[in-house]
Parts: structure tokens; C-alpha cells; sequence
């Protein structure tokens, strides 16, 4: 059969379009997927600081009246920080004294910080007051009074004050979510260096800072005199933002899974429905092609007779009677052609309908080898028929199936070579099934062109089907017609050694 380039080139076009249609919009929708899941976490983490800001506000105007009610008390030559429930909150180590412009302290960290902001503490008055001081990057708390000349105090223990603001506020109340308040220093910007490299070092150290660091769920930079602390609610159990932030991952991956995976069906279930379209396209016009050129040869013959014999130039009655056959036979092979399509078209269109009968094997066989004797007049094929004694009789139309035989039989003839035409006709089977065999001596067929054979108006391309004439709808009727038996037909074939077709019907009623 001729092939139509352009309707498969129109056909890939199409596809193609449909993939560019589809690939576009699902990859802008996976991109704006992956935007949603970034802003719905940064969404997350806003409301949790809005839901945390007025419990965080209310305990930094907290701390510093906490601070205000305590005093400071000497024991044992100790100085420290006493709540008026009498929880101590200073460190036991970091007691200091300023004496005559001089830091006395066993802290280093705190002889440092209280170095830097020396002349400032001559400032501070006679009763206990507490402030923050940053030294080297680290911050720290202390309260201070003086004495006369002499200024002492004690470094603030930040644990005893994290669990004096976490007894301050039920954090139930606020989040279903397991919290610890914590004071942290505020992050100061190191001195960087001048130019680009200088802030590209300054930026990456603050990017590994917030990547080590724990990931808080509020924070809020405590008033003056406490300006180097910030108070932070950390989560204690698992953390909120990561968990809604993984259900949402979790979510959109597997919408997006059953979306490509619907996506990729729809694609496939078009792509075929459009591969089919342009099948049967290409089958119209070949069917076509096929009814006009097999009708146009008969025709044409027929009319040249007719012409020959309406003129009167036969005289001789051998010649005539010659004639006659030739217009009988070309008659006969117009008659066969329409019959097989229309049979074609009362299978495709479900209206065949079959006469079944219990029968002997022999009589569709007998059958089908008469049809074609009657058809090979000229002869010249060597045909055996081979039928198994002891055979089960057959429920079948025998029109059909011997049709369906008769089918295999012409095949035979046809694609065997024009000399030493060797054909076996065999019928075998068991208690449950019979196989009608045909075999040849033939040209055979190619392992690639096995399976396509049964499909109508297919025909295997080469020398010897060019020159033969044929409708491609054979073999794909006798299928259609074995399969409506409840059998199936199958091909065994080697190029160039012949082929043998097997039709396998079930005994008794399928």
C-alpha cells in the first residue's frame, strides 16, 4: 500500500504543538508551585510572630520592673542579685567593684566591658540600677549601685532571667506549641572591610550564622538600658514553620504528581486519539486509491471484450467462446472484490451475522478446496489435503470459515512462485480444538512484517505483492471472521521458505 507522508508529517506537527501546549503551562504552574510553598512559609512564620508580638511586648516592659523590685545583698563577702521572692538571678563569679578608675572582677569579659564604658560609670546613682554592655561581639547584663566613691554590682545570670519570663506568661495560651524564651545578644554588624570583598565576607558570615543558629518563632529587641538583648521564642519540640512548611511540600508534590500523572495520560489517551485520526485519514485515501485502481482493471478489460464482440471482429467461434470465458472470469473477479468489502463492512459495522452448525471437519474443508479449485482453473499447484481421522465436529458458520480457509488457500497460490506451486491443506487437532493448517512454498515474510499481516489493507511490500493484484483485506476479515469463533489464526514464516498459517477453533460452542 502507498504510504502518506504528509498526513503523519501533519500528524507529528500536531503533537508536537500539543507538547509545546502542554510542557509550557506545567512548568510555569510547577515554578509558581514552588513560589507558593516559599511564600506560605515566610506567610507562616509572619502570623507566628504577630500571634507571639503582644506576649513578647508584655514581657520586655516585664523584665525591667522585675529588675527594678530587686536588690542587692551581700553575704559572705558576695554580692548578688535577690528577687523579693528571694530567687538570686545574678552570676555567683561576677561580682566587680570600680575603685578610683580601676575594674576590679575575676570575670575577664566583664573587666573588659565595664573597661570600655568606664568614665560613664561615675554617672550611675546611689540606688541599684541594671543596664547591658557588649564587648567583643558578646553582650551581658548587669545591675550596679554606688557608694560613695566606690561602684559595685554583679553580672545577671541570663538563665535565671529566661525562667523568671517564662513564669510570667502561660505560653499554652498563646500556641498550642512546646516554647523556651531565651535572651540572646543582638547582632552587631563586625567592622568590614572597605570594598565588594569585604561585604561579600560580611554577608556570608551572616548567612552561616542564621543557617547554624536556631531558627526563632518571634523576637523582640529589649528598651534601653537593655539594648544589647533581644527576647526570642524558640520551639522546643518540632519546629512549627518546618512542619507546616513540609505538609505544604508534601501536599503540592503529590498534587503535582497526580497532575503530570493525569497530564501524562491526557497527553498519551490525544496522542493516540490523534495517531488513530491520521491512520484513518491515510486509510480512506488508500482505500480509495485501492477500489479505484482494483474496480478500473476488471472494468477496463470488461469493456474491451464487450467493445470486440459489439463490432463483430470474433468470426471464429473458438475464439469467441475464449472471449466469453475471459469476460466471465473478469466478471467473477469484480464480484469477489465487492463481496470482500462488503463483508468488510458488515464486520466493522457489527451486522455479520453467523449461521452455526454442528459439523464434521470435513465439510468446511471439502468446502473451501472446492471454492478453490473452482477459481484455479488453469491449475498449476501441487495441493494436498491432509484431515486427521477422528476429529470432533465443529459449531461454526461453514460460509465463513471456509471462506476464512479459502482465504489462506489464495494466498498461497498467489505468493508462491510461478512454478513447482506446492500447497498442504491439513486439518489436526484434539478433544477440545481442531487447527486448519495451510502451508506453502512461497516467498515467506519477514519477522517485522508478521504482525502487521492481519491489519486491513496492509500488504507486504515487494517484488512479488507489486505485481499481485490484492485488497489487503484477506487476511484481516479471516480474523475477524476466527475470532467471532471463539479461535485465533496465527503465521509461522521464514523469507524464502515458504509460510504456514494456522487457524485454531475451539470444538463445540464458543
Amino acid at each position: 500500500m502507498s504510504r502518506s507522508p504528509p498526513v503523519i508529517l501533519n500528524f507529528r506537527r500536531t503533537f508536537a504543538l500539543l507538547i509545546v501546549l502542554v510542557v509550557v503551562p506545567s512548568a510555569g504552574l510547577s515554578g509558581f508551585g514552588v513560589v507558593a510553598i516559599i511564600n506560605e512559609r515566610a506567610a507562616v512564620e509572619k502570623r507566628l510572630e504577630s500571634a507571639w508580638r503582644g506576649t513578647l511586648e508584655n514581657l520586655s516592659a516585664e523584665l525591667p520592673r522585675a529588675l527594678a523590685s530587686a536588690r542587692l545583698e551581700e553575704e559572705a563577702g558576695i554580692l548578688r542579685l535577690v528577687m523579693p521572692d528571694g530567687r538570686v538571678v545574678s552570676e555567683p563569679d561576677g561580682t566587680f567593684q570600680v575603685v578610683d578608675g580601676r575594674v576590679h572582677t575575676g570575670d575577664p569579659q566583664l573587666q573588659e566591658a565595664l573597661t570600655a564604658v568606664l568614665p560613664e560609670t561615675g554617672a550611675l546613682p546611689a540606688e541599684p540600677t541594671y543596664f547591658s554592655l557588649s564587648s567583643g561581639g558578646r553582650a551581658l547584663m548587669v545591675a550596679a549601685e554606688r557608694q560613695g566613691d566606690v561602684v559595685r554590682g554583679v553580672r545577671l545570670s541570663v538563665r535565671a532571667l529566661e525562667a523568671l519570663l517564662a513564669e510570667k506568661v502561660d505560653a499554652r495560651a498563646v500556641s498550642g506549641e512546646p516554647v523556651l524564651f531565651t535572651l540572646q545578644a543582638v547582632p552587631r554588624e563586625p567592622p568590614s572591610e572597605g570594598g565588594l570583598m569585604g561585604r561579600l565576607v560580611s554577608e556570608v558570615a551572616q548567612a552561616r550564622a542564621s543557617a547554624l543558629g536556631p531558627v526563632g518563632l518571634a523576637e523582640r529587641v529589649l528598651s534601653p538600658p537593655l539594648q544589647d538583648f533581644r527576647l526570642v521564642v524558640l520551639p522546643t519540640g518540632e519546629d512549627p514553620v518546618a512542619r507546616a512548611s513540609l505538609r505544604n511540600r508534601v501536599l503540592y508534590g503529590v498534587l503535582l504528581g497526580l497532575f503530570y500523572l493525569t497530564l501524562t495520560f491526557g497527553v498519551v489517551y490525544t496522542g493516540r486519539a490523534l495517531y488513530r485520526e491520521a491512520q484513518l485519514s491515510r486509510m480512506k485515501t488508500d482505500f480509495v486509491s485501492l477500489v479505484s485502481h482494483e474496480l478500473r482493471t476488471p472494468l477496463t478489460s470488461i469493456r474491451m471484450f464487450i467493445e470486440t464482440l459489439a463490432l463483430g471482429r470474433l468470426k471464429d467461434p473458438a475464439q469467441m467462446q475464449e472471449v466469453l470465458t475471459l469476460l466471465m472470469r473478469e466478471t467473477e473477479r469484480l464480484s469477489i472484490f465487492i463481496e470482500r468489502v462488503l463483508d468488510w463492512s458488515r464486520i466493522e459495522g457489527g451486522r455479520k451475522v453467523y449461521q452455526r452448525a454442528s459439523m464434521p471437519v470435513t465439510d468446511v474443508v471439502e468446502a473451501a478446496v472446492a471454492a478453490f479449485r473452482a477459481q484455479r482453473l488453469e491449475g498449476g499447484v501441487d495441493l494436498k489435503v491432509e484431515v486427521q481421522e477422528g476429529l470432533p465436529r465443529l459449531d461454526v458458520d461453514k460460509e465463513a470459515v471456509a471462506g476464512a480457509l479459502l482465504n489462506l488457500l489464495q494466498n498461497a497460490y498467489k505468493y508462491s512462485g510461478p512454478e513447482d506451486r506446492r500447497i498442504v491443506l491439513s486439518a489436526r487437532g484434539g478433544a477440545r480444538h481442531v487447527d486448519l493448517s495451510v502451508e506453502d512454498n512461497g516467498v515467506g515474510i519477514a519477522p517485522k512484517e508478521r504482525k502487521r499481516i492481519f491489519e486491513r489493507f496492509y500488504r507486504v511490500d515487494n517484488l512479488l505483492t507489486r505485481s499481485t493484484e490484492g485488497s489487503g483485506l484477506g487476511l484481516a476479515i479471516a480474523r475477524r471472521i476466527v475470532e467471532a469463533h471463539g479461535g485465533r489464526i496465527g503465521v509461522q514464516s521464514e523469507p524464502g521458505k515458504g509460510s504456514r498459517f494456522t487457524i485454531h477453533l475451539p470444538v463445540g460452542k464458543a
